[in-house]
């Protein structure tokens, strides 16, 4: 490396910055990163490409029906006559345009239906967006407990290093013996386990996050940041489950279905009745004798007769569906109590493990380990006493940082079943 410096003193300094050579860290919040997800979730992309289907369907189902044009000829002459063939002379000529006309509003209640069809396409593309940010979420908590994990793991290290290098120089005075400093080095390993795990499991969780992002950058080149705590209180579970009646985007979509089937009934009603042709034709045939009956013009009505089809099994179809879907309603919002009821036991069952932690088990585990290491080095604890006493702090520590996760993600899980951001 010097021999390179001596011979090329300014190109690495150069190469370093040069403009995407350096690693440009981009470090988003919690709303940077939803941000960015609505708009680069191929997933959530394509669902909104569902509603816009459903939105052009809205055109068609409101467009009249075509006219229909016809043209007729007659009377062509085949043959000659009398020597002469003159074969347009005698024909006749009859262009006819007809078009059905549809009652009992048909076209509107097919463009209401449409309509509520785009609604429901609506709202199941947010409830898709709700629990694929509950996904996002969850890959978001990870990498801030990953990230608190590594640093925990780093201090971890350099504490018992620390302790490591006070303990070389006790045996290089002859306070202690061989065999002790060798376990203490040996316990090292775990450490550097400790560490590399960390590193990985940080690696993993951010790729993770970026596929939710659809983006190809390098993990090391991404973070985020955010607050890794909880909250030492949350409101009663009623006003949880009443935001949740009124928030849900699926149990609006299963309203919103009973409402669409009630329209399709009364298209099927609609469908039953009759739907005049009006024809209307004007002819000219020049055979006639008097000559101002050559050109003539007529019209015609065509009433199909419903004996048989009145549209009688989608009329029963449609009324069945009203109480399918009036089910399926009642289904959906037994399942809104099911899930905050669940979310909101869970966030309080890590917000009573969580306390004790923050009130006392950390402390006290800070203030064995010291104590025990400060005892240990002047001769007064065994190695065993500390030893313990490191797995026994590193062991607090670690399920703390594991239940501010998984407080962090049951508070999400909380938000999903809500239907927005009740809990920060």
């Amino acid at each position: 490396m010097l021999a390179i410096r001596k011979l090329f003193p300014f190109s690495i300094s150069i190469f370093l910055l040069l403009p995407g050579v350096a690693f440009c860290q981009q470090v988003l919040t919690w709303d940077q990163v939803r941000e960015k997800f609505e708009t680069a979730n191929p997933t959530l992309k394509a669902a909104d490409l569902n509603v816009q289907e459903s939105r052009a369907n809205e055109i068609t189902a409101y467009l009249r029906p075509n006219p229909s044009f016809a043209f007729s000829t007659d009377g062509t002459q085949l043959l000659p006559h009398q020597g002469t063939w003159v074969p347009l002379l005698g024909t006749q000529y009859s262009p006819n345009l007809s078009y059905l006309h549809e009652r009992q509003h048909k076209r509107e209640l097919r463009r209401e239906s449409a309509q509520k069809a785009t609604n429901i396409a609506r709202s199941q593309y947010t409830d898709q967006d709700r629990t694929l940010t509950f996904t996002l979420r969850s890959a978001f908590v990870m990498v801030l407990q990953q990230k608190a994990v590594l640093a925990l793991s780093k201090a971890n290290m350099d504490y018992y290093d620390h302790v490591l290098d006070i303990s070389r120089e006790q045996f290089r005075v002859g306070g202690i013996a061989k065999v002790d400093l060798d376990r203490l080095e040996l316990q090292r390993v775990q450490y550097e386990s400790d560490l590399e795990g960390a590193r990985v499991g940080l690696l993993d969780a951010k790729i993770q996050l970026l596929q939710l992002l659809n983006d190809h950058s390098l993990p090391e080149q991404f973070d985020v940041t955010g607050p890794f705590d909880f909250a030492d209180h949350i409101a009663p579970r009623d006003e949880y489950r009443a935001m949740a009646l009124e928030t849900r985007p699926d149990l609006k979509a299963a309203i919103q279905a009973v409402d669409k089937a009630k329209t399709d009934h009364q298209l099927a009603i609609a469908n039953g009745s009759t739907d005049p042709t009006f024809d209307l034709w004007t002819t000219y045939n020049p055979s006639f004798n008097n000559p101002f009956d050559k050109n003539t013009i007529g019209g015609s009505v065509s009433i199909p007769l419903r004996i048989f089809d009145r549209n009688q099994g989608e009329k029963a179809r449609t009324l069945l569906d009203i109480r399918l879907n009036e089910r399926l309603r009642d289904a959906a919002e037994a399942q809104v109590y099911n899930d905050v009821d669940s979310a909101y036991a869970n966030v309080e069952s890590n917000i009573v493990l969580l306390h004790p932690y923050k009130e006392k088990y950390l402390s006290q585990a800070v203030r064995v380990r010291d104590t025990m290491t400060y005892s240990y080095q002047r001769g007064q604890a065994s190695l065993l006493d500390f030893l313990n006493a490191e797995n026994d702090y590193r062991s607090v520590q670690r399920n703390y940082l594991t239940l501010i996760g998984a407080y962090l993600t049951a508070a999400a899980q909380l938000n999903e079943a809500v239907g927005r951001e009740a809990l920060p």
